[in-house]
C-alpha cells in the first residue's frame, strides 16, 4: 500500500449558521458543531483510506469563540497521522465575521477513525508522509496522543510509552 499525503485527505466544508441550529444565545449549538466536524473528517479518512470509516473517539475538541447566528462557518480536516487501521483526523474550524468578513479559528478538534471492510471488521489504512511543517508537526504529537490514551485505558503500561517518557525523563544515554 502505497503512503499519502495529509493534502490526498483534505476536506473543506463550508455551510452558514441558520437560526434552527442556535442556542436561545443565537449561537451554533455545540453538538451542530460536532456533527459539521464529524462528517468532514469521515470525509478525509474516507479519502486516505478509501475504506468505510467509523468514528472510534473524540480525542479533544475545544469550544474557543461562540459561533453566532448568520455567521459562515468553514471546517477543514485532514489525516494527520495512520496508525495500522486508524487515522487521527485533525479538525480545524473558521468563523467569517458576517459583516466584516474577517475570518479567525473558531474551534479545533481531534477525531480518530477506524477504516473498516464491508462487514466491519478492521482493515489496514496506507502510511501518512506529512510535508509542511504543521504537517509534520501534528504527526509527531498524534504518537503521543495515542499513547496517552492506550495507557489511560490501561491498554499499554506507562513504561512502554515511549514517546511520552521522552517528553518527562532527561536520558542522557
Amino acid at each position: 500500500m502505497q503512503a499519502k499525503k495529509p493534502s490526498e485527505s483534505r476536506t473543506t466544508m463550508t455551510d452558514m449558521v441558520l437560526p434552527s441550529e442556535t442556542n436561545p444565545l443565537n449561537n451554533l449549538f455545540g453538538g451542530e458543531l460536532l456533527a459539521r466536524m464529524d462528517r468532514a473528517a469521515s470525509i478525509a479518512a474516507r479519502r486516505h483510506s478509501r475504506r468505510i470509516t467509523v468514528t472510534a473517539s473524540v480525542n479533544h475538541v475545544a469550544f474557543n469563540q461562540s459561533v453566532p447566528v448568520g455567521s459562515v462557518l468553514t471546517v477543514e480536516a485532514a489525516v494527520s497521522r495512520a496508525f495500522k487501521t486508524s487515522m487521527e483526523v485533525y479538525i480545524d474550524v473558521w468563523m467569517e465575521d458576517r459583516f466584516s468578513g474577517e475570518r479567525s479559528k473558531a474551534n479545533e478538534a481531534i477525531y480518530t477513525f477506524v477504516a473498516v471492510d464491508e462487514t466491519g471488521k478492521p482493515t489496514e489504512v496506507p502510511e501518512l508522509t506529512p510535508e509542511t511543517d504543521l504537517e509534520k508537526e501534528r504527526f509527531e504529537a498524534a504518537l503521543r496522543r495515542k499513547q496517552l490514551s492506550l495507557v489511560l485505558a490501561g491498554k499499554m503500561k506507562p513504561s512502554e510509552a515511549t514517546e511520552l517518557r521522552a517528553l518527562f525523563i532527561d536520558d542522557p544515554s
